[in-house]
């Protein structure tokens, strides 16, 4: 576990990667969060927030989004603001996900696929997938909540041979 302080309260989770190359179809992934309850932590998710759903209370928002990997930089970003998070959730899992709709796609077929993790202009996690190359998925980051109340990152790198909707079904049961 990483701690700082009193814990964690504005975090962004930021991916990059390139486009696909002139005539091939989109290369498209999505940053996916998935929230459990404090009392079962690796049980189902209370919700999965993605580009097509967000958070009921508004804690766990994209405010970026790509299905090209067009841009500078990081093309998409999810913002996870845990100092309004209910106590009802105690742990939040960060993955990514590759849609497979222009056939079978891994990490390894992609170019310059990286994530970061920031809190205001600290950084507290960066990636390029190097060691997911067979992956269609991976679980990024899991962010938990102590007795105290605070959050804390831990890092939670693991490839998964998962569809976008298995993957957020599954993404919760890996144990840091």
């Amino acid at each position: 576990m990483h701690a700082h302080g009193a814990g964690l309260d504005r975090v962004q989770v930021r991916l990059k990667w390139d486009p696909s190359p002139y005539g091939e179809p989109a290369r498209h992934l999505d940053i996916v969060a998935a929230t459990y309850a404090a009392g079962d932590p690796y049980g189902r998710p209370e919700y999965v927030v993605h580009t097509e759903s967000r958070s009921p209370d508004g804690t766990i928002t994209m405010t970026r989004h790509s299905e090209t990997g067009l841009g500078l930089g990081y093309v998409e970003v999810m913002e996870l603001e845990f100092e309004r998070l209910s106590s009802a959730y105690g742990r939040v899992v960060v993955g990514v996900a590759i849609h497979q709709s222009g056939g079978p796609r891994t990490f390894g077929d992609l170019s310059h696929v990286g994530v970061l993790v920031v809190e205001g202009y600290r950084q507290l996690l960066t990636d390029d997938f190097a060691g997911l190359e067979d992956a269609t998925a991976a679980t990024i980051v899991e962010f938990t909540r102590d007795t105290s109340g605070a959050w804390h990152l831990g890092e939670l790198i693991r490839g998964f041979d998962s569809n976008p909707a298995a993957f957020m079904a599954e993404m919760g049961s890996v144990r840091g």
